[in-house]
């Protein structure tokens, strides 16, 4: 999972301030170039957010193997008791 969908972190808790900050900004940035209201632009930043760590926490990732459930719902399935508590992913750049 890690190898394929390369995640930032664990979970939404891991990701760093400054990366949740600038994506933020980035969705209000795309919003207002799409014309939408100013009074709009956090609520969209906001949904533009969940969906990037739907992408890019490892736990809230779909599984590769079975994309109807998420790598935490696939734990859960495995074992109860199974926790991530960190990873390492090497790149060969080959």
């Amino acid at each position: 999972q890690v190898a394929a969908m390369n995640p930032v972190a664990v979970d939404k808790e891991d990701v760093p301030e400054s990366v949740i900050a600038q994506e933020i900004e980035i969705g209000k940035e795309q919003a207002r170039r799409d014309g939408k209201p100013e009074e709009m632009l956090e609520k969209i930043a906001q949904g533009k957010l969940g969906k990037f760590y739907k992408e890019n926490t490892l736990l809230n990732q779909e599984y590769i193997k079975d994309n109807k459930q998420t790598i935490r719902q696939y734990l859960q399935s495995v074992d109860k008791s199974l926790t991530v508590t960190g990873f390492k992913r090497f790149n060969l750049n080959l």
